[in-house]
């Protein structure tokens, strides 16, 4: 589904990350995990088109899209739950998923509007609600609903738990299980590592913008040296 080549990335001529190579297989939850500073961010957006590229490839399905642009990238199936939410915040709820399902047909887009509405209620319930006025939970729900408006082959999740209180933490992850059951693939970032290695099939570890582990998640706890420097957390 994802393959990164030789792929390096960064912002004028800094380099956030060098030489990283992996390969997503389709309907795999691949997470990309490490400390702050790490180059995980910068990775997922430049994926996305809005980092600059500075060497190497990004294929999505055996396709070439290291000089798309990001609307581009969006119709080759990938959607970006971003850090932070960055929700329309003026807009109501149904404003900000109609945006998500731009490309479609009113038909399409309505039938995709349901099938969020079906895995988060709460946010028919908030429909006609402006998006600032939501709780941080509600917000992440409607960002990751707005992605999926994008029927998307390849979901990236930047910081999925960040700021949110464990029910939603739950809520979310739920959603995302249920999306990989569906046969959509996920990139994952995320600071809870537990519960990232708890999704995850496959891991990356970053460091400085280098790679220093790559493997199983099952097989990341057995790593001690790596868990613990990288991690930042032990049993």
């Amino acid at each position: 589904m994802l393959v990164l080549k030789d792929f390096s990335c960064g912002y004028d001529q800094v380099r956030a990350v060098q030489d990283l190579n992996i390969h997503i297989q389709k309907g795999e939850v691949f997470a990309l995990l490490g400390p702050n500073g790490a180059g995980k961010t910068s990775t997922i957006l430049a994926i996305m088109g809005h980092v600059t590229t500075h060497r190497g490839q990004i294929l999505v399905e055996g396709r070439d899209i290291t000089q798309m642009s990001a609307v581009s990238r969006v119709g080759c199936g990938l959607a970006l739950v971003p850090e932070g939410r960055r929700l329309f915040s003026d807009l109501n709820v149904e404003d900000n998923l109609t945006v998500g399902g731009y490309a479609f047909s009113k038909k399409q887009e309505k039938l995709q509007r349901e099938e969020v509405y079906s895995l988060f209620p709460l946010l028919f319930e908030r429909r006609r609600q402006l998006a600032y006025s939501l709780s941080g939970g509600e917000q992440q729900m409607l960002s990751i609903g707005r992605a999926l408006m994008a029927r998307p082959k390849l979901l990236l999740v930047d910081e999925l738990s960040l700021g949110l209180m464990p029910k939603m933490v739950d809520l979310c992850f739920e959603v995302l299980t249920t999306m990989r059951d569906r046969g959509i693939t996920i990139l994952l970032v995320e600071q809870d590592t537990n519960r990232a290695l708890e999704l995850a099939d496959n891991v990356c570890v970053l460091a400085s913008g280098v790679t220093v582990y790559k493997g199983a998640a099952a097989e990341v706890r057995e790593n001690e040296t790596i868990f613990e420097k990288y991690l930042g957390i032990g049993d």
